[in-house]
């Protein structure tokens, strides 16, 4: 089959190599994207020597794009580059790999590609072969090439077989009866004539027509017939599930241990220690359960994961407890392929091929942020979204992110992608736009600057991180214009922050509130949740009653239904406008604060959420205890949960599962000694307990501190401004910084600390927070917050100080301000900068007996 390029090979147009085919084409042009739909990878072979000889002849450059399975479709030689690209990294590994390959080998380069459908075993859908295509066919057209590629149309969907063919400019298919080859040009851009689509016969280099129509039905006749037996067009995806049902049903052991390898690689994790869990956890039925759930293909990323492993790990190793008090889940995923037809959809891959360089990985995330707001949804995206929401009717719903890293070992990503709470109420095309708004908002969470620093300091900036969606029934009761749970949580199976010499750091650690689960994951301002260490549960933080009830939860995250999004009320609100909801099991009545409330005419009895009647009267603390300990046990790690309670008549809880991820943890196992002398002269401060990070040994060579008597005299303004110079003070590098600074870092309220984000002082050793300011600002004891988890995870020690509290010294007028610091009352001045390289500071804690010392050695 070779011939010789005639007189095509000119500016625009270019030869197949045989003049026939040339003939019937009206040969190729520059930019021509050519699909080959062959039943035989030997049928696409044979055109593409011809091919390859002829654009070699005119002095082309010719790459071979491999990536199949298949045979090399070419050998090597002198006048053809080979890439070889892996398609098993992922659709956007490769899809990027190939991309930089097209920008480096330029304008008017020829290529080869390998069978598209060899894909299908790498991704698992053909969705995303389709979208790779989408991809890179304008790019290759743009560049003024000319590609060639081949699939077999048997094994896709006629979506994906009808997006191909959109896209492409040539599109022919191979069709063989026996011996009988013959090739129809499906489409041809911008050219035609009487007969170029009907199908061709080979006769002695020429390929003619079929031109009778008894002929061309006889053809088809025969190919019908051959292919009678075959599966009807289906995605890749919708087969594998298929093969799913067919091992569960036929129980051959080696299968199904086979096919539930080949699912988890591409509905779960590519984290070994995840897929470990699921093979131990997560059976056949559970992934067609998955499946049943699910929008689109792909992940359903770490989150979802984690939580129905955790799930699962609780009802297999202790089915007598938690099959009658873990709450059922009533939760859906969309799959993280739809974040890449997503992006594909909204022409937005050069955007995102823009923001993974080097020189573009901060500067172009703002405007692929925007584009991500601004999409729109394929259409079979959108049709499924109305049926979920025709699933959950009017109940709220969340829509949280669960990317494909996100709470695995070492990568929580606590806190550095968008969920929204969506009240779900109106009519369904209002609920739809809501949803898809809700889902905009977190896919354009990837380009947050938290998240990008986050995947830099882990490195993660160069991996593939798609976006998969959890969306959940939001637990809850309705009272009246509000949703909420009765109480929410966060739990740790390892607390490092015991502040009582007694307390067993194995034994955990709980973070609890009313209302719906926010308030425990985030930083509150100016409020507080209910800690508790799980051995001790009765034992607080705080010297007397009065303060235990001054920091107790004053504040509740709601979903205002007449409003339509999440709200925060005061407790003394609620108690007033809701009659149903459970204080009598949460809480305690504040006498002597009623008292007066009476004597004023106010309302009364005044509530304080003290959490004490869930602990003394029912079984909440050993059902959590028993929670944390199993789902340790088959994590074989600590692990960090989020839940919601569901009370019964008489206050006894029902769990909901929402979350579990392995617990960061630092330096537990490394013994410490404290000296047992330190002059006075020597000691900046002491405390026993209120520090997080376990067994702590650092030699700090600077301390940045904000001088709270200047803070407090700021304006806002002024108050952000410090935290601005905060975060430039700590990234120049002058070795391990210590900051200390009044009340919370972080906060979003500049009267309660130091505003300052995460990302501009990740690269410090230890935190300070430091009660001061007439007790104004208190540091919050955020064990199981984000802000935690991001301590933990950049190994960031952390320490409160309560200097008018017991068992607390704290004096800062033993370090020598360096830069002479002068009083007067600007952001600048608030700032003391101790350069201590020559002295160092030793920062030494304790985890077991609970003692923290920071101290110039002699």
């Amino acid at each position: 089959m070779n011939g010789s390029s005639g007189n095509l090979q000119d500016d625009n147009r270019v030869s197949t190599g045989l003049p026939g085919l040339d003939d019937v084409l009206d040969g190729l042009r520059i930019g021509d994207n050519v699909v080959w739909r062959v039943s035989d990878l030997d049928d696409y072979r044979r055109f593409v020597t011809p091919f390859i000889e002829s654009a070699a002849s005119a002095g082309r450059r010719i790459i071979y794009l491999r990536f199949g399975q298949h045979p090399p479709l070419v050998s090597q030689c002198a006048n053809i580059h080979v890439e070889n690209v892996d398609a098993l990294g992922g659709f956007e590994a490769f899809t990027g790999r190939v991309w930089r390959l097209i920008e480096e080998h330029g304008r008017g380069a020829f290529y080869v590609c390998d069978c598209l459908s060899d894909l299908l075993d790498a991704w698992a859908t053909d969705v995303m072969v389709g979208n790779f295509f989408r991809v890179v066919c304008p790019f290759l057209f743009e560049l003024d090439t000319v590609a060639w590629f081949a699939l077999h149309p048997d094994r896709h969907s006629r979506t994906t077989l009808d997006r191909i063919r959109q896209t492409t400019q040539v599109m022919v298919d191979v069709h063989r009866l026996g011996e009988d080859v013959q090739i129809q040009p499906i489409k041809v851009w911008c050219r035609q004539s009487p007969t170029m689509f009907l199908p061709h016969t080979e006769h002695e280099g020429r390929f003619v027509p079929v031109d009778d129509s008894s002929n061309a039905t006889r053809l088809q006749a025969g190919l019908e017939l051959a292919q009678l037996h075959r599966q009807p067009l289906l995605d890749y995806w919708d087969r594998l599930f298929m093969q799913v049902a067919s091992a569960l049903e036929g129980g051959d052991q080696e299968h199904v241990a086979d096919i539930q390898n080949r699912v988890l690689n591409v509905l779960i994790s590519r984290d070994p220690r995840m897929l470990d869990l699921a093979r131990n956890y997560l059976g056949l039925e559970d992934l067609l359960a998955i499946r049943a759930r699910m929008v689109g293909s792909g992940y359903i990323g770490g989150k979802a994961a984690g939580m129905l492993i955790a799930r699962s790990i609780l009802l297999t190793d202790k089915p007598d407890i938690w099959q009658e008090c873990l709450e059922p889940h009533d939760s859906s995923y969309l799959g993280s392929d739809a974040y890449y037809a997503f992006l594909v959809h909204n022409g937005l891959w050069p955007a995102i091929m823009r923001q993974r360089s080097a020189d573009g990985y901060f500067s172009e995330a703002s405007e692929l942020r925007q584009g991500l707001l601004a999409g729109s949804f394929p259409p079979e995206i959108r049709a499924e979204l109305e049926r979920l929401l025709d699933h959950y009717g009017q109940y709220p719903i969340l829509v949280r992110s669960s990317s494909l890293q996100e709470d695995g070992f070492g990568n929580a990503f606590a806190g550095k992608y968008d969920s929204v709470f969506l009240v779900n109420q109106g009519a369904p095309e209002h609920r739809l736009a809501a949803l898809e708004d809700a889902i905009r908002k977190v896919y354009a969470s990837t380009m947050g600057n938290d998240a990008l620093v986050y995947r830099k300091q882990h490195g993660l900036d160069q991996k593939e991180e798609p976006m998969a969606l959890l969306i959940q029934r939001v637990n809850g009761r309705f009272h009246g214009r509000y949703y909420l749970p009765d109480a929410a949580g966060v739990g740790v199976s390892r607390n490092t922050f015991a502040w009582d010499t007694d307390m067993d750091p194995a034994a955990g650690m709980v973070r609890l509130v009313m209302g719906l689960g926010t308030r425990a994951v985030d930083r509150i301002e100016d409020d507080h949740a209910c800690v508790m260490a799980l051995d001790y549960p009765l034992r607080q933080p705080f010297r007397n009653q009065d303060e235990s009830y001054r920091f107790s939860q004053h504040l509740l995250d709601v979903l205002d239904l007449r409003e339509g999004k999440l709200s925060t009320r005061p407790l003394s609100q609620l108690t007033q406008e809701v009659s149903d909801l459970p204080f009598s099991h949460l809480g305690e009545v504040d006498q002597a604060a009623s008292q007066r409330a009476r004597e004023l005419s106010l309302p009364s009895p005044v509530w304080r959420l003290t959490f004490q009647p869930l602990v003394r009267n029912g079984h909440f603390v050993a059902r959590l205890s028993n929670l944390l300990n199993a789902l340790e046990a088959g994590y074989s790690h600590p692990v960090d949960v989020e839940f919601t309670l569901h009370l019964n008549s008489v206050g006894e809880p029902t769990f909901n599962l929402v979350q579990c991820r392995p617990l960061a943890t630092i330096g537990e196992a490394t013994a410490t000694e404290i000296p047992t002398e330190i002059s006075n002269r020597n000691l900046l401060f002491r405390t026993v307990g209120h520090f997080m990070g376990g067994n702590i040994n650092l030699g700090i060579q600077r301390v940045i501190r904000v001088n709270a008597s200047v803070y407090s005299q700021l304006t806002v303004s002024q108050k952000y401004e410090v935290a601005s110079l905060v975060g430039e003070q700590v990234r120049t590098e002058n070795g391990k910084t210590m900051l200390i600074g009044p009340g919370r870092w972080g906060t979003s309220s500049p009267e309660l600390g130091v505003p300052v984000r995460f990302a501009d002082i990740a690269g410090v050793a230890a935190l300070v927070e430091v009660a001061e300011m007439d007790g104004n600002m208190v540091p919050d004891l955020s064990y199981g917050s984000h802000f935690f988890q991001d301590l933990v995870e950049a190994g960031i020690a952390y320490v409160a100080l309560f200097p008018n509290g017991r068992n607390c010294v704290y004096q800062p007028d033993r370090l020598v301000d360096i830069g002479g610091h002068t009083q007067e009352i600007t952001p600048l001045a608030a700032i003391q900068s101790f350069d201590l390289r020559a002295t160092p500071l030793q920062l030494t804690g304790d985890v077991v007996s609970q003692n923290l010392v920071c101290y110039f050695q002699d």
